[in-house]
């Protein structure tokens, strides 16, 4: 049963790296690029993208251990495998899920050179914690860790699935400048949001009381706060109204939240690039179809004692004073929830001039090259802190018809992510293909993240 337990909590956590797209990032041939920094140059003057299809971002991770760790075929035993993972990993360990599907895209260029914006997207983002010592009280028990604090503290995780409308414009400011902005309106589908618990649970030995051992909870102030789940929960609803509710939230009718992005791209020499974002600067007030779980207090016990005849009046006792000491309530309290902000920096340099032509329309007062090397750097704000990824990149223009790049990441999760983003032009057609961690690919257990993007879109330029 523990085996079980413990499998259950980290293929969870495994299913569930991350929002960097550092593929995607300064790739300028794609209007994707925009959605990371809204203030990126573009050499095309129009795209659509294929509705649901213009973008389908995966992925996942793990910043502690793999499946492999669990199911490594090295002589021993499961549960000691499972043990040595449990102990590996810390309070601070975390997993994530992220995906991204773009329902619709569209973007166009002024007279004056400015490049707008505006779409739809659908997005699933889950970020948990390891609950080291929930995780080890449950599955070792308290006989080995007489005296030890167990905190509850140590389980926070959110989670969000949304659509996000939107609407930019990248501005030329000059030959060197380009700044940008996006508008956000988030409609929450779902929401779940559990931060900042509080408790603990300690045994201590009591050889003078009526059992050998005293339990302490103290403290316990645990609280999950949803959106969104009552709904699709209710046993009452029928399948028509349950799909319903979730299109009516998806559509603007449910909860709401607004943000911002904002990006620029600086080029201190023809050759030198800088540029940087800010991303989801926004929040969500969750007020409809809200419940809270809410469970609290403090209990002492000087262990349990059976007691025959009459062993059931002593469980209801039991059970009856365990209520009076620790509660449970559902209660309906509109809460705020904070987007993960995501910032984007990087410097590159070019070389190996393209001197084809290029038309008046797009802002190219400058040489382009063929050949990028760059450095890229990126951050998120989660509960307990920013996580961290810093990439070096090469980026190769073959033609105007075929163009690639390939990176190496060093994060939370591995210090061997090898990247590959290769893009090609039919004509108006565009198609992407980028895809993370390539070197694990051979062993997919052994992997503590992967991700795939893919992309069709219609890419149009003024003669």
């Amino acid at each position: 049963m523990r085996v079980i337990f413990f499998l259950f909590i980290l293929t969870f956590y495994l299913a569930a790296p991350a929002q960097n797209k550092q593929l995607l990032y300064n790739f300028d041939d794609l209007p994707q690029n925009l959605l990371i920094n809204p203030g990126a140059e573009t050499y095309f003057d129009m795209h659509i993208g294929i509705p649901f299809l213009s973008q389908i971002h995966l992925s996942a991770g793990s910043s502690g251990v793999s499946m492999y760790d669990i199911f490594k075929d090295d002589q021993g035993s499961i549960n000691a495998r499972i043990k040595e993972s449990l102990h590996k990993l810390s309070r601070n360990d975390f997993f994530m899920v992220n995906q991204q599907l773009e329902i619709f895209s569209i973007g166009w260029r002024d007279n004056k050179r400015r490049y707008y914006t505006a779409g739809v997207y659908q997005e699933m983002d889950a970020f948990v914690y390891f609950p080291k010592d929930p995780a080890v009280l449950a599955y070792e028990g308290n006989k080995d860790y007489i005296g030890r604090n167990f905190n509850f503290s140590d389980a926070a995780f959110t989670a969000d699935f949304l659509n996000v409308f939107h609407v930019g414009f990248t501005n030329y400011y000059s030959e060197d400048l380009n700044y940008g902005f996006r508008g956000k309106i988030y409609s929450g589908i779902f929401n779940a949001y559990s931060v900042g618990n509080r408790g603990i649970f300690r045994t201590e030995l009591s050889p003078e009381g009526p059992n050998l051992y005293r339990h302490y909870m103290s403290g316990l102030d645990m609280v999950i706060n949803t959106s969104g789940w009552a709904n699709v929960v209710d046993s009452k609803a029928s399948n028509k109204e349950v799909m319903t509710s979730l299109l009516e939230s998806a559509l603007l009718g449910g909860n709401i939240g607004v943000g911002l992005d904002a990006g620029f791209t600086w080029y201190p020499s023809d050759q030198y690039r800088i540029t940087g974002s800010l991303l989801d600067i926004g929040f969500m007030r969750q007020t409809k179809n809200v419940e809270n779980y809410r469970y609290y207090g403090d209990y002492q016990t000087h262990g349990i004692e059976l007691l025959f005849p009459g062993t059931q009046e002593y469980w209801d006792e039991w059970e009856d004073d365990l209520d009076r000491n620790l509660k449970d309530e559902t209660l309906t309290n509109s809460y705020t929830t904070w987007r993960p902000v995501k910032l984007n920096a990087s410097v590159d340099y070019g070389f190996h001039e393209n001197a084809e032509p290029c038309n008046c329309y797009r802002p190219m007062g400058r040489r382009r090259y063929y050949n990028h090397l760059g450095a890229q750097f990126f951050a998120v704000k989660r509960p307990r802190g920013l996580n961290y990824a810093t990439t070096l990149y090469y980026d190769r223009t073959f033609n105007e018809n075929f163009r690639g790049k390939v990176t190496y990441t060093a994060d939370s999760y591995s210090f061997s992510n090898i990247g590959l983003l290769v893009s090609a032009k039919l004509s108006n057609f565009n198609v992407y293909l980028a895809a993370d961690n390539l070197l694990d690919y051979t062993n997919f257990a052994k992997a503590q993240n992967a991700s795939l993007q893919i992309g069709f879109q219609l890419m149009f330029s003024r003669e």
